[in-house]
């Protein structure tokens, strides 16, 4: 199986700034999504993305999601090749699971395991 990016994400100090932002840039359609965070709608064969106030403890960012089949193989991969877990796999209601490795330089890439892959 190919692994695509299939979802970004910004965090971003002041949500609703960032948000008009975006929109005002791009034409971007944002949808409530809960609590900081909002969805950013797939638009002209692009990937949907999301938008999330940064708090003390997780501070501003872009990073991509690539879909893969077990997050935790997939993290034990990146580890074993230079990387780091920053984030260890976690759920997420109604869509399946995430995690976050930092590559060897230092970038944060985030992975998706849909609801119903193997674990």
């Amino acid at each position: 199986m190919t692994h695509p990016v299939v979802h970004f994400e910004i965090g971003t100090k002041d949500g609703e700034r960032a948000g008009a932002f975006y929109r005002d840039l791009f034409g971007w359609q944002l949808e409530p999504a809960g609590p900081g965070y909002s969805l950013i709608s797939p638009q002209d064969g692009g990937i949907g993305g999301g938008l999330m106030e940064a708090t003390e403890d997780i501070p501003t960012y872009v990073t991509v999601y690539v879909q893969v089949e077990d997050l935790r193989a997939s993290l034990d991969r990146a580890v074993a090749l230079g990387g780091a877990v920053a984030v260890e796999p976690m759920p997420i209601e109604g869509v399946g699971s995430f995690a976050l490795f930092q590559d060897p330089d230092g970038n944060t890439i985030g992975l998706m395991q849909t609801a119903g892959a193997s674990s």
